[in-house]
């Protein structure tokens, strides 16, 4: 909004120039048009306060933001072509796999107080993640037998086997210092429960190795964080990019909803706000001149999963006529309002390395009757029938009588868990949908919304349920979470393989995959797995919603595009203030 002054109502001789120049600059500052960048603040909006800036306890995702810029790994992914790179190691890792080692080399680097970085640090790092059991590091790093550190900028890794992940699901974890964590380590273990110690304290300063340090933290309020001057970073070209950071504080402010913190966006109290922007407010957002949107991809899976353990979704066939009936032009369009992607296998087409281009979804290039006749096929020939068919004797579609089941039964009426809409719209209107389109077939299919903490403990934990729709935000970049979802030996309660999917075929190349060294190799192992996934349906993949982004562009410039957005640490390495903006 501009702001007038009330220039009539001031008689203008009694006015000098000086508070002339005054009164411009707070009308153009309260207006959002005019923003000095002298205290070379990048504001931050994000949506939640953080859970924890405890590195073994904040696995949330605003946690993550903050603690992403100060923990560092030893390698990072190239934004633009998403390959493994060194970051905290000086050149790429050296694999010796008769010998089961692999050996890193570490930059000359140092903790935010000045202190060096050393091998000892990944050592006492590798030996804490096992320790102390940790969530999320604990399954990886446990492949490591133990580490060697020759001296302070080399550590060699010795395996239990070869692995193929070790190098972007080990390597890329983030590294403590040694200093800082040795003696709550040991006071950790002294407690009767060691790791809810060691995840309670309290870290006011953590040392780091990143771009910026934690200043203060007031819960409710904001988070400052400041340049880290020791950030080894700093004037260097890595990935083709100049890095800073340029900017010497970065201020988190935390808003409760998206309608405050896209007025605060469009009205330059913040430059970014760290969330994904929801496709309602494009419209008004684009005739905003001095806001622009970002458009990407992201690393996530929309699907709908069934329960295989038992009728009536345990028959392949009814899986398959299923997913032939599903409209994915309607998901586009409708659900994701052309912004996104229909989802045609369990990787994402943005991670173009992994995803397979030639598994197509049942019904590709089909018209909407041509796949209502090709599911009716599929059924009769599975032995299901109907009193009344869903196609009549001229080929037209109609109300179909309820299906019958191959054993002669009526099926039973089936239940799709949906998160509330609330909680994901999008999820929530594609079950009520899928409803429908499975009633197309007859199939009394009633989509049920459910609290999403409650509907996690039921498919994952209790299995007593027929289908759900959920939905992963954020998927690694290597694949190996297909092993993780579909793996026979992950079905059990709190494990990750919820449909209950069990195939020897899928289960031999997930395992082959994981040792497998040849990149080539195991891409090619990796499709199969696609295409083995893409014929047994545990999982109807449904959508993948671009990640629409918003920023201000009145102060800074230099936003890094990649898969899952322009929030990350190359961006705000990268970000250099624009000077004053009229």
């Amino acid at each position: 909004m501009t702001v007038k002054l009330p220039v009539q109502q001031i008689r203008p001789r009694r006015l000098t120039s000086v508070v002339w120049s005054v009164l411009l600059f707070a009308a153009l500052a309260l207006s959002g048009c005019y923003q000095p960048v002298t205290d070379n603040f990048l504001k931050i909006g994000i949506p939640e306060e953080p859970n924890s800036l405890n590195l073994f306890l904040g696995t949330d995702a605003n946690s993550q933001k903050i603690l992403s810029l100060i923990y560092q790994p030893l390698f990072l992914r190239d934004p633009r072509t998403l390959d493994i790179i060194p970051w905290l190691a000086a050149k790429d890792p050296v694999f010796d796999w008769e010998k089961l080692t692999c050996t890193v080399t570490l930059k000359d680097a140092r903790w935010s107080d000045g202190s060096d970085f050393t091998s000892e640090d990944v050592r006492f790092t590798q030996q804490l993640f096992l320790d102390f059991k940790i969530p999320k590091y604990y399954s990886k790093w446990k492949i490591i037998s133990h580490c060697e550190t020759p001296d302070p900028k080399t550590v060699v890794f010795h395996l239990k086997e070869a692995s193929a992940i070790f190098e972007p699901r080990v390597l890329t974890s983030p590294i403590v210092s040694r200093k800082e964590w040795e003696s709550r380590a040991a006071f950790a273990k002294t407690c009767e429960k060691p790791l809810v110690s060691l995840q309670a304290q309290d870290i006011a300063h953590p040392l780091g190795t990143g771009p910026f340090v934690l200043s203060e933290y007031r819960k409710g309020g904001y988070i400052h964080m400041k340049r880290n001057a020791y950030f080894f970073g700093q004037g260097k070209t890595i990935c083709g990019m100049e890095l800073g950071p340029f900017v010497d504080n970065i201020l988190f402010r935390i808003y409760g909803t998206s309608d405050v913190a896209i007025l605060a966006l469009q009205k330059g109290d913040i430059d970014y706000y760290w969330w994904d922007i929801q496709p309602g407010y494009i419209d008004s957002l684009k005739k905003d001149p001095l806001v622009k949107l970002y458009f990407n991809r992201k690393s996530a899976l929309y699907y709908l999963g069934f329960n295989l353990r038992k009728p009536p979704f345990n028959d392949k066939p009814l899986r398959q006529a299923l997913s032939l009936v599903i409209d994915r032009e309607f998901i586009f369009k409708r659900i994701l309002q052309s912004y996104g992607e229909a989802m045609n296998t369990i990787v994402p087409s943005g991670n173009l390395y992994w995803t397979n281009p030639h598994v197509v979804p049942y019904g590709s290039g089909m018209t909407p009757d041509q796949r209502l006749a090709g599911a009716v096929a599929l059924l009769k020939a599975a032995g299901y029938t109907w009193e009344t068919g869903p196609i009549d004797e001229t080929g037209r579609a109609r109300t179909p009588s309820a299906i019958i089941m191959p054993d002669g039964r009526e099926m039973e009426r089936v239940v799709i868990l949906t998160p509330p809409a609330d909680y994901d719209p999008k999820r929530a209107f594609a079950g009520t949908m899928i409803q429908e389109w499975f009633r197309n077939l007859g199939v009394p299919a009633y989509a049920r919304p459910m609290a999403f903490g409650a509907l996690l403990d039921t498919v994952k934990t209790s299995h007593d349920f027929q289908a759900f729709v959920l939905g992963y935000g954020k998927l690694d970049l290597d694949p190996d979470y297909l092993r993780a979802f579909f793996y026979s030996k992950n079905d059990k309660p709190m494990g990750w393989n919820m449909s209950g999917y069990n195939n020897p075929v899928f289960d031999r190349l997930a395992d082959e995959q994981q040792v497998t060294t040849d990149l080539k190799m195991r891409r090619e192992q990796i499709w199969q797995m696609q295409e083995i996934l893409s014929e047994d349906l545990p999982y109807i993949p449904l959508y993948n919603p671009d990640i629409i982004e918003a920023v201000y562009t009145g102060r800074v410039d230099g936003w890094v595009e990649k898969v899952d957005g322009i929030g990350h640490i190359w961006s705000l390495c990268c970000l250099k203030p624009k000077g004053r903006k009229q």
